[in-house]
């Protein structure tokens, strides 16, 4: 049996059932999506020596209209990336250094008084913004942290009554130091939900490392990367996202892992179905840079780590027997069924 063509469209469709027809929106052509894509991984590999598998990562948040945590120790190149991904876009980005003393209104903006027009003016924060660069988030206060999570949520920001629109597309990419490093906040629960992916850099091999002490020594690769894609190649890259077929037995596979977390025994908080969304999203956006229209299990499973580790909370006993979310997804992943049988049956109208 075909695996791939159980959970492919019937007739070759890439829109789901009810969207607007093809064309109401812009979207690229498969060949353009993987030149695009190509062309943007090739110049943070450039940069970020050894970690392809995080680059891709990073374009995948992106392209699933997500937001993105770096967590690692210092000096792994978390900033890096995050900087090397905003400039292959031709797109406006600002960057936040969260400190001790950073307030939510240097965040999302601030009304001043003009006393010109005897009235209140909106002064923009940093967060308007196509990318956000939180840089070290974790170590401003909860209160600080929280002005983003309307922006992260609902792409807005309210503030004395009057609600204002961020720009589209807007993503957040936040870095954080681990919490037991000195002078860290733990981020809370629902901020840590709104991220769709977490990454741990991790330190590069030995060969990655000598690659980088040869090219990092006169000057940063970063200063030679330019825009490879202005902000319409990446909303119909997201649009073309938004296309993929997702079959019933996909779903009933996301379902499953979501229940299989707020059931073990181990957890003390399991996957909300926001993160279960976004699960599906993000694998979406893998299908799509494999070139497919429609979404396999393999797909899902490729993500849920990075997705829902940094969302599950370890109960007590888990945490000192070792246990750590990632081997909890693991072994989550290693017992949740697939239909494949029943997927080949279903067909959309």
């Amino acid at each position: 049996m075909d695996t791939h063509n159980q959970y492919a469209s019937p007739i070759g469709r890439t829109e789901p059932a009810g969207s607007p027809a093809a064309g109401s929106e812009q979207v690229l052509s498969a060949e353009r999506f993987d030149e695009t894509a190509s062309q943007i991984l090739r110049s943070i590999n450039t940069v970020i020596d050894g970690k392809p598998d995080a680059a891709r990562l990073a374009l995948t948040v992106l392209l699933a209209q997500g937001h993105l945590l770096l967590e690692d120790v210092p000096g792994v190149g978390k900033t890096m990336l995050a900087k090397t991904l905003a400039r292959t876009i031709d797109c406006t980005v600002n960057r936040i250094q969260f400190t001790p003393d950073l307030l939510p209104s240097d965040v999302s903006g601030v009304s001043i008084y003009n006393q010109d027009t005897h009235r209140f003016e909106f002064r923009r924060g940093p967060v308007f913004a196509n990318i956000v660069i939180g840089d070290e988030i974790n170590r401003a206060s909860a209160k600080t942290q929280s002005a983003l999570l309307e922006c992260m949520e609902e792409h807005q920001v309210t503030v004395d009554g009057g609600t204002y629109r961020l720009g589209e597309p807007f993503m957040v990419v936040a870095t954080q130091n681990p919490i037991e490093m000195e002078g860290t906040y733990p981020l809370p629960e629902a901020q840590r939900d709104r991220f769709m992916a977490r990454i741990s850099m991790g330190y590069p091999d030995r060969t990655a490392e000598l690659q980088m002490l040869q090219t990092h020594q006169s000057a940063s690769p970063l200063e030679a990367v330019r825009p490879v894609a202005n902000i319409a190649d990446i909303a119909a890259m997201m649009e073309r996202v938004r296309r993929v077929y997702v079959s019933p037995a996909v779903s009933e596979y996301t379902v499953g892992i979501g229940h299989a977390t707020r059931g073990h025994h181990q957890l003390r908080l399991g996957a909300s179905p926001r993160a279960l969304l976004q699960l599906l999203r993000a694998a979406k956006a893998g299908a799509a840079l494999e070139g497919r229209d429609f979404a396999l299990p393999d797909d899902v499973a490729g993500v849920t780590e990075a997705v829902l580790s940094h969302r599950l909370i370890l109960d007590r006993k888990a945490l000192s027997s070792g246990e750590t979310p990632n081997s909890v997804v693991a072994g989550i992943l290693s017992k949740v069924p697939v239909d494949r049988a029943a997927a080949n049956s279903y067909r959309r109208a």
